[in-house]
């Protein structure tokens, strides 16, 4: 990979990815290579690839092998009995702050963290405790980000609890991520995301409020944008909430 390096490109992305001093991305150094190829590599070498190439790669300096060695563990745990799949959760969740800048999160925790979960509810505490990691920005949102998988196989009420427990996070990020989240929620369960919002749209984040109403009609979403006080929400929302039938073509079963 090191070969492949593009300097225009790798000045592109610090800047795209808040390097600088006192940014997130602080520090972090780039080749200049494309997603793209990066996991055409990948595919090439899926096959044959172990648990350790892939902890080997997360170790090194350059972001985007960084990167293909996280993608290189997804593919490992894909073709891993139950027994390895454990082991590599494992070690994923001992190497997150390796993970250190947001694509290095949302591609990967869903499928890893996501699926193991999914696999396994019984789990579902690891989120929590991720979440509770006060000023470890990219652990917390591996905890909300890994709700994408819990959603899309019906169970949104860890993504709802950890909204509520990020309502006042300092870092636009995870402001961010929880309103994506809670997006996807409302693209299966409608009144649990309504419900969500009749409750919090006025202290939310302008970020995370805006990420969450996404996907409802102009006029749904200009009343909690402007909304100043809970009280006044529910009685202006009130004519304006979807009917029954559009809720039952929205929603599928998903846990509130």
């Amino acid at each position: 990979m090191l070969g492949l390096r593009d300097e225009a490109q790798a000045r592109h992305l610090m800047r795209f990815f808040k390097c600088g001093p006192g940014e997130y991305g602080e520090g972090d150094r780039f080749l200049g290579i494309r997603v793209p190829v990066t996991r055409t590599l990948i595919k090439k070498h899926r096959k044959d690839a172990s648990l350790e190439d892939a902890v080997r790669l997360t170790q090194s300096p350059w972001h985007e092998i960084r990167l293909a060695g996280f993608l290189l563990m997804i593919e490992v745990y894909k073709k891993a009995k139950e027994n390895g799949k454990r082991q590599i959760i494992d070690t994923y969740l001992s190497i997150l702050d390796r993970g250190n800048n947001w694509d290095l999160v949302d591609v990967v925790c869903p499928k890893l963290l996501g699926d193991w979960i999914v696999r396994h509810p019984e789990e579902e505490g690891l989120l929590g405790e991720l979440a509770d990691m006060e000023g470890s920005l990219w652990h917390q949102r591996v905890a909300m980000v890994s709700n994408w998988m819990l959603i899309r196989k019906g169970n949104c009420a860890p993504a709802i609890r950890l909204a509520e427990k990020f309502l006042n996070h300092p870092h636009d990020l995870m402001h961010k991520a929880s309103g994506w989240m809670l997006r996807e929620v409302g693209k299966r369960n409608l009144p649990a995301l309504l419900r969500f919002l009749n409750l919090h749209a006025a202290d939310m984040p302008r970020t995370m409020l805006r990420y969450s109403i996404e996907k409802l009609d102009s006029t749904t979403r200009h009343r909690y944008m402007t909304i100043t006080h809970p009280e006044n929400l529910r009685e202006d929302l009130a004519l304006h909430l979807p009917s029954r039938l559009e809720i039952r073509k929205k929603s599928t079963a998903c846990k509130p």
